[in-house]
């Protein structure tokens, strides 16, 4: 993402995936993530508290961020890169865009992976560690709460938005060749 510090560029490298260590106390971060629209609404607090269970990793183009099947407890927002995003070998979504996430889906049931999620790009993402909210005390879970619930609730009402755009265009598209259809139909038959 432009304007990345140089203090967040990941470190550790686990197969090709890089990743740093959790963005405790950060603040020098809060201005970075707040221009992900997706984050702008969120107060300081409650961007630190998502910078706390945060890393920042980094993929090559053809690495897995997520694969169908499998169980974690990360959700991934894509900073920048590109992401293919496939069900039983099909293409199901392009990511392109800043703010986009992946791996909602999986943390809100608990079961596994619904898709494979594979960069086509370098791609960096900001990956939250949604297990830590078992660790905590009870009012540190009561925030920690506040705060997943609502990132959960704008991921989505963004996909809703989003799949009902596309619902209506493929509902108009499938309008438009029954219309066609007809149309040829009827002139076969003069």
């Amino acid at each position: 993402m432009p304007g990345m510090p140089a203090s967040i560029l990941p470190v550790h490298v686990e197969g090709g995936m890089r990743e740093t260590p959790y963005l405790q106390d950060r603040s020098d971060l809060i201005e970075v993530i707040r221009k992900i629209p997706f984050f702008s609404s969120y107060t300081d607090e409650q961007l630190l508290e998502i910078l706390s269970l945060s890393r920042i990793r980094t993929f090559e183009p053809g690495e897995y961020i997520t694969r169908q099947g499998e169980y974690d407890s990360w959700l991934y927002i894509v900073l920048s890169g590109a992401v293919n995003v496939s069900s039983e070998g099909t293409t199901i979504a392009q990511i392109r865009d800043a703010g986009q996430t992946i791996g909602e889906m999986a943390l809100v049931d608990g079961e596994p992976r619904s898709a494979s999620a594979k960069a086509v790009a370098k791609t960096t993402t900001l990956a939250i560690d949604m297990s830590l909210s078992e660790r905590l005390n009870e009012s540190e879970k009561e925030r920690f709460e506040a705060v997943y619930y609502k990132l959960l609730a704008k991921i989505l009402v963004d996909r809703l938005r989003k799949t009902t755009h596309e619902l209506a265009q493929a509902r108009n598209n499938v309008k438009e060749l029954t219309d066609a259809i007809l149309v040829e139909q009827d002139r076969s038959r003069r």
